[in-house]
């Protein structure tokens, strides 16, 4: 079991991020849904941003706008997840040259797919 936070989580159902958040549960991952607005999803309180979210998270899984992951990738190199999945749409090639260069685990991949194919 991993214990793994989704940045740009949603309450909508029909989004990948909701979708993963309840996958990951169904794996038996410990989620935490990171979203500034929603208050639950899943049954999983949702954290406020990266800084809240404790300090041993194993994979940060991302389902935001590439120009989000600029603004945070100080935060995500400072919460040093053991790796950080660039799903499809969230990709920032500077973004991901610095959380390599931190020594972060990046995966380019959708986390749905990986964990249906067990790649996860």
């Amino acid at each position: 079991m991993e214990r793994v936070a989704v940045l740009g989580a949603s309450k909508k159902e029909d989004r990948y991020s909701n979708m993963a958040v309840k996958l990951l549960k169904e794996f038996d991952h410990e989620v935490f849904p990171v979203n500034h607005v929603a208050d639950e999803i899943h049954g999983f309180s949702v954290i406020k941003s990266l800084d809240d979210l404790p300090k041993d998270i194993d994979t940060l899984t991302l389902y935001v706008n590439p120009t989000l992951v600029d603004k945070q990738v100080d935060d995500i190199i400072k919460l040093s997840p053991k790796r950080v999945i660039f799903n499809p749409g969230t990709e920032s090639e500077d973004a991901m040259k610095k959380i390599e260069k931190s020594g972060i685990k990046v995966v380019k991949g959708c986390t749905l797919v990986m964990l249906k194919t067990g790649q996860y």
